[in-house]
């Protein structure tokens, strides 16, 4: 199949905000890898398909990748309430420099990260505010307060986290409830194939008693799904070769080999339904039912028009599919990260 179907959109959570199936993330390729022309491809090539998820974060560049994305925003000249903006703040975005209230999540950082955030992005208010990590330094009240002061001043509309468990979540919202505050709506895992612990186990008690939007990040578990990395080859121009992203090439090459192989034989099942290996994976993610967005963070318009197309092959993950998918790829979808 040559082309991109329409866009399918899904509601995030028990909250009234619709967000497209796939949605675009400027983690890596904002600030580091692209410039304003190439940004304002892409993000219009998204918008264009339907993307009205927008993903950023205050460390990602340094800050770079929001300072470059407001530009874009700016020059594109989207009405507001046609896109959904997310950012996270507990990173800092004075690396290496920061002073030691400049990260985590103190109501002074949640306050002032957000204020810089929104002036990075050229906006006045973001959709949704994520915890970037947990913080066990603060009280889990004085995080839920936090979030809620933000939300009350406009400057977010819904509040969530990242990478946090089921268990912190599950306090989050029980502080919540007894202060008569609102609790997260979104959780931002990571989710693919290979990486299923918290999605699909350790969140369960959390849909059941309050529900949860999911925006799951790498979904080609960082390259790895796309079958690139086949044989160990890092190609020129991948993520994997950029000098300031060695530390994952080392982490994939020396402790993600099986993972690498696992991917040769899933190959013939992508094959078998006309997709890539990225397709597969992508339109795998988004069959979940739990699953509100898939973030995808493309560095060519190519690379994004191939990975719409994931769009054409939701349907096509059946049951049977997930289950011979599951038979190759047996105990390491279990496993931990391991870098």
């Amino acid at each position: 199949m040559s082309e991109t179907p329409k866009m399918v959109y899904k509601q995030l959570g028990k909250t009234g905000l619709k967000v497209s199936a796939l949605s675009y993330g400027a983690w890596v390729s904002f600030g580091d890898q692209l410039g304003l022309e190439e940004a304002k491809e892409l993000l219009k090539t998204a918008y264009d398909a339907g993307i009205n998820y927008f993903d950023n974060a205050e460390n990602y560049s340094s800050g770079k990748a929001e300072i470059l994305m407001g530009k874009a925003f700016k020059e594109l000249g989207w009405k507001r309430e046609d896109i959904v903006v997310a950012t996270k703040v507990y990173f800092g975005s004075q690396l290496p420099d920061m002073t030691i209230n400049a990260k985590g999540l103190s109501r002074k950082h949640i306050v002032e990260g957000v204020q810089a955030s929104l002036a990075r992005l050229q906006l006045e208010y973001v959709d949704l505010l994520l915890a970037h990590r947990p913080d066990p330094s603060v009280p889990m009240e004085e995080v839920v307060r936090a979030f809620n002061h933000v939300l009350d001043r406009g400057w977010a509309f819904y509040w969530g986290t990242s990478e946090w468990t089921g268990a912190q979540l599950l306090e989050a919202w029980e502080v919540a409830d007894r202060l008569g505050l609102v609790g997260p709506a979104v959780e931002q895992p990571e989710y693919n194939i290979f990486q299923r612990h918290k999605v699909e186990r350790d969140f369960a008690p959390v849909y059941e008693k309050h529900g949860l939007g999911l925006t799951v990040w790498s979904p080609l578990a960082s390259g790895i799904l796309t079958g690139k990395y086949s044989g160990g080859n890092v190609p020129e121009g991948s993520r994997l070769s950029v000098e300031k992203f060695a530390w994952l090439r080392k982490g994939i090459m020396e402790g993600k080999r099986a993972q690498i192989d696992a991917v040769d034989k899933l190959k013939p099942i992508a094959e078998r339904m006309g997709a890539t290996p990225a397709q597969l994976a992508l339109a795998w993610c988004a069959a979940n039912p739990r699953v509100s967005t898939v973030i995808t963070g493309s560095s060519k318009r190519s690379q994004l028009e191939d990975n719409l197309k994931a769009l054409n092959f939701i349907d096509k993950i059946t049951d049977d599919v997930k289950k011979e998918i599951d038979d190759i790829v047996g105990d390491l979808a279990w496993q931990p990260r391991g870098w």
